[in-house]
C-alpha cells in the first residue's frame, strides 16, 4: 500500500508537530524549510531548503507530494493558485488562507457575513487614525477615542505589527512599514478566548471547548481547557460562530478563532489562524485526537478525530527562552515533581523571549493543574530554581 506525501511548507514548531501527528498513521512528509536548523527540519526525513516566496521553489517543492498545507500564512496567494491550477491540491486553498493572510480582507468578509467583530477601517495616515478615533464607539464593547489598536494587514504575529496607540503622535510608527494599516477600536473585554475547529474537504468538521487563552506582552503565555466559568450558551455560541466562519471561508484543516469575551457577555472575533495554533497546543495531551492528528486528517480528507477532553482540565503552558540557556538540566526536577507533566521542546536555540517549548498538565484541580504547569514552565526557563 502507498501512504499519502503531504507537504508541509515551513519549517517551524507547528510542521514539527504535525509531522510528529503523522507518524502512528504511517503519513510521510516533505518540508520546505527556511534552513536545515529549523524546528521540523531536524526531524523530517525529507527536507528541501528553499525560499516559499518563489514559485519555481514551490512548484519543484510540490512534485510528489499528495496534499499541500502550512505551517504559516505567509505563502504567496498568487503563487498558491498556480500550485492549483497545476493540480495540486493546497489545503487550506487560497481563497480561505487570504483571510488568514490579510487582517483587512478577513475583516470585509466577516462585516458581510454579519460575524461580531470591533469596530474597524482601513486608515491612510496618523490623521485618518485620529478621525477613527473621534468616529466613537459601537455596540460592541469598545469606545469612542484614544486609545486606538493599528496593525499592519499582513505579516504581524506574537504582539508584532501590532500598536496600542494613545495619541496621533503615536500613530506615525505602523506606517513606516510602508504596507496597509487597520485601526480598530479597543475593546473593553473580560478575557480572550479561542474556538478550535477542524473542517475536511467534504465538509465533516469537529469543535475542540473554548479555552481561555492568557497573555503576555501579546505573546500566548497559557492556555486553560476549557474556559473556566464560561457560561454555557456562550461556549456555545463560540463554537457555532467558528464552524459556522470555517464553512463560509471553505477552510479545509484547522481554524483557531481568537476571541474577545465582552463584559457584556458576547463574544467579538479578534484574529483568524489557519493552521494549527497556540491555543490548540493543549490537545496533544487533554483531547483525544490532538488538533495536529486532525488537521492531518483534514488536509487527506480522512474521517475526523474525536475532539473531546480526556481530563477535567488541561492547562498548557509556553516555554519561553530566558537568560538559562540549558534547559535539558532542568528536566530532572521537574519531572520528579510531577509525574505527570508533558514536556514539548522545539529544537530551538534559546533566546529571550523565544517560544521553545510548551508544558502541558491535567487533572481535576484547576489551581492544582495551573500551579503546576507555571512551575515547569518557570523552572524550565529559570525564573524560578526551586
Amino acid at each position: 500500500m502507498t501512504f499519502p506525501v503531504v507537504g508541509m511548507v515551513g519549517g517551524g514548531q507547528l510542521a514539527r508537530m504535525t509531522h510528529e501527528a503523522g507518524i502512528p498513521l504511517g503519513i510521510r512528509f516533505k518540508l520546505l524549510s527556511d534552513t536545515p536548523q529549523d524546528s521540523a527540519a531536524q526531524v523530517v526525513s525529507d527536507v528541501v531548503i528553499g525560499d516559499y516566496r518563489d514559485l519555481d521553489t514551490l512548484r519543484a517543492f510540490a512534485r510528489g507530494c499528495d496534499v499541500i498545507t502550512f505551517d504559516h500564512e505567509h505563502v504567496p496567494t498568487e503563487h498558491l493558485r498556480a500550485l492549483e491550477a497545476d493540480g495540486i491540491p493546497v489545503r487550506p486553498g487560497p481563497d480561505a488562507l487570504q483571510h488568514a493572510q490579510d487582517k483587512g480582507v478577513m475583516r470585509a468578509r466577516l462585516a458581510a457575513l454579519g460575524v461580531p467583530c470591533p469596530r474597524h477601517r482601513i486608515v491612510t495616515d496618523p490623521d485618518d487614525v485620529a478621525a477613527f478615533a473621534a468616529e466613537g464607539g459601537s455596540e460592541d464593547g469598545g469606545s469612542g477615542g484614544f486609545p486606538v489598536v493599528l496593525k499592519t494587514v499582513r505579516g504581524g504575529y506574537d504582539g508584532k505589527g501590532v500598536w496600542v496607540v494613545r495619541s496621533v503622535a503615536e500613530a506615525a510608527e505602523p506606517f513606516r512599514a510602508g504596507v496597509p494599516v487597520l485601526a480598530e477600536e479597543k475593546v473593553d473585554f473580560v478575557r480572550e478566548l479561542a474556538a478550535n475547529v477542524v473542517r475536511s474537504p467534504h465538509g465533516q468538521a469537529v469543535a475542540y471547548p473554548v479555552v481561555e487563552s492568557r497573555q503576555v506582552d501579546g505573546v500566548c503565555d497559557t492556555v486553560i481547557a476549557p474556559a473556566p466559568d464560561l457560561d454555557e450558551e456562550l461556549a456555545l455560541k463560540a463554537e457555532e460562530l467558528a464552524l459556522r466562519i470555517a464553512k463560509e471561508l471553505d477552510v479545509v484543516g484547522h481554524l483557531a478563532v481568537e476571541l474577545f469575551e465582552t463584559r457584556d457577555g458576547r463574544v467579538l472575533v479578534n484574529e483568524l489562524a489557519m493552521r494549527p495554533h497556540n491555543s490548540g497546543h493543549w490537545t496533544m495531551d487533554g483531547a483525544i485526537t490532538s488538533q495536529f492528528a486532525n488537521h492531518v486528517r483534514a488536509v487527506l480528507d480522512l474521517p475526523l478525530g474525536d475532539p473531546r477532553p480526556r481530563a477535567r482540565w488541561t492547562v498548557m503552558a509556553n516555554v519561553l527562552g530566558g537568560d538559562y540557556p540549558d534547559m535539558y538540566s532542568a528536566y530532572l526536577h521537574c519531572m520528579a515533581r510531577d509525574p505527570q507533566l508533558k514536556i514539548h521542546m522545539y529544537g530551538k536555540d534559546v533566546k529571550p523571549g523565544r517560544k521553545v517549548g510548551h508544558v502541558n498538565t491535567y487533572g481535576d484541580d484547576l489551581d492544582d493543574v495551573l500551579e503546576r504547569a507555571r512551575h515547569a514552565a518557570d523552572y524550565l526557563k529559570g525564573t524560578i530554581t526551586e
